[in-house]
């Protein structure tokens, strides 16, 4: 992630404070520039003076109160994110309000450039920090610095029954579906169609195993109905880390097919909660047997669900005593 977090707070890069505070310094003066001189911009711009100075300046001081804003938001500018959010609201208002005065010819075409001085130069680095303080409040910071590796993570988690990953796998394969945050409408998909997973996994003679992101037993209320299906807790995402898993960026998280896969989702009812985890983690399936990934599925984007049938595609039939105890 492009920042860094110590406890509940998160520093960001440089580049944004100085963006902020170029922004802010920029609207006041700005604002008072059209209050002290109110028609030097139209007489620049070669068109005709307003009728009613005072609502241009009235503009200026909301400019100007805009800048102030800039100026406090770069102290913590994740923290104050939705001053930042205001200034891109205006910046794409004023961008849209111009493009419709130039296309009805309104206005002359050489005060598009004020336009790119005052908004348009702004709206590219704006858009950045927005993404910026979405990462933060949706996801989580590594807990460590370097990962760890497949065989330590597999020696210190845990299955839902109790024995280590590693104990779980041994001399049998482990169908591990990690899950994104609950409220997902992809993992609500996923939870919808769980029985099936579950029919599937029996059917090679494996075992389901669900890896989230909440704490331990906070998932029992959404998955309270499906008893005997084991899972495993990690809130800090370390698995999904050793496993390969990363984090989304904005194309693998709200790209086009993303969205369209959104809304069939939504149009089928599975709905969408609030964040129950990080909201930039990927999902991805995985067979797991002896403490190796015998076969894996990491998305490509967040709504790409697990296939179990093509994951176990080569894998040899499970013999009558694996099926029997499976």
């Amino acid at each position: 992630m492009p920042f860094e977090c110590r406890g509940a707070r998160c520093q960001a890069p440089r580049w944004i404070t100085f963006t902020l505070l170029t922004a802010g310094a920029y609207h006041v003066m700005f604002g008072a520039w059209v209050n002290i001189w109110p028609h030097m911009c139209f007489d620049l711009a070669g068109i005709e003076r307003p009728n009613h100075p005072a609502l241009w300046r009235g503009i200026g001081l909301l400019s100007a109160a805009l800048g102030i804003g800039f100026l406090i938001s770069a102290r913590s500018p994740i923290r104050h994110w939705p001053i930042v959010l205001a200034g891109f609201a205006k910046f794409n208002l004023v961008i849209l309000t111009f493009l419709s005065s130039l296309l009805d010819e309104k206005l002359p075409g050489h005060l598009l450039l004020l336009a790119m001085v005052d908004d348009v130069i702004w709206w590219f680095p704006f858009a950045a920090i927005l993404w910026v303080a979405a990462q933060a409040h949706m996801g989580r910071p590594p807990s460590r610095e370097a990962p760890l590796s497949l065989d330590e993570a597999a020696q210190i988690y845990r299955l839902s029954s109790g024995e280590t990953l590693a104990e779980a796998s041994k001399n049998k394969t482990l169908a591990m579906v990690f899950l994104r945050h609950f409220g997902c409408t992809f993992t609500r998909q996923i939870l919808r169609e769980l029985q099936s997973l579950k029919e599937e996994t029996d059917r090679h003679g494996a075992r389901l195993v669900l890896v989230h992101m909440l704490e331990e037993g906070a998932e029992s209320s959404y998955l309270e109905p499906r008893k005997g299906i084991a899972r495993i807790a990690d809130p800090m995402c370390e698995l999904y880390r050793a496993f390969g898993l990363g984090k989304g960026g904005f194309f693998e998280l709200f790209g086009p097919l993303v969205l369209f896969r959104m809304s069939v989702s939504l149009i089928r009812g599975c709905g969408v909660g609030h964040l129950a985890g990080d909201g930039l983690q990927m999902p991805g399936a995985f067979l797991f047997r002896n403490g190796e990934i015998i076969n894996a599925q990491r998305a490509h984007d967040q709504s790409e669900l697990p296939n179990l049938p093509r994951l176990f595609e080569g894998q040899p039939e499970p013999s009558t005593n694996e099926a029997a105890n499976a």
